[in-house]
């Protein structure tokens, strides 16, 4: 499975921006896939993530309530819609396939990897 991922951009604070992650490969609907991120400096972080058939979706306590990840396995696409964004959201944003299915907040169990997207929120 070969991933990437897109929509990054500049938005102020309050904002929104919707991420999509493009998956190549006929096997992409039975996997768990995820959003993380990092910031410079810092590791990378869990942000979301969504089961298999899109039944199961876990988030950051960070990002709870702000983002929604979703998937459209007809289309080999992942969305990561963020709202209300603040200036902490900026980090480089990374989607990832888990091919164990149920989407997971470990990095360890992710096996592909995106190129990432940029996101930079301004106070």
């Amino acid at each position: 499975v070969q991933l990437q991922a897109s929509g990054g951009g500049l938005v102020q604070a309050g904002g929104s921006l919707r991420l999509s992650c493009t998956a190549s490969g006929s096997i992409f609907s039975r996997y768990g896939m995820g959003w993380f991120r990092q910031a410079p400096g810092k590791e990378r972080e869990f942000v979301a993530a969504i089961s298999w058939s899109g039944g199961r979706s876990y988030y950051a306590d960070s990002v709870k309530g702000r983002f929604t990840i979703s998937r459209d396995n007809a289309k080999n696409m992942v969305y990561l819609q963020m709202n209300s964004l603040i200036p902490e959201d900026t980090a480089v944003y990374y989607c990832a396939g888990d091919r164990y299915g149920s989407g997971s907040s470990l990095l360890s169990e992710y096996d592909y990897w995106g190129q990432g997207t940029q996101v930079t929120v301004s106070s």
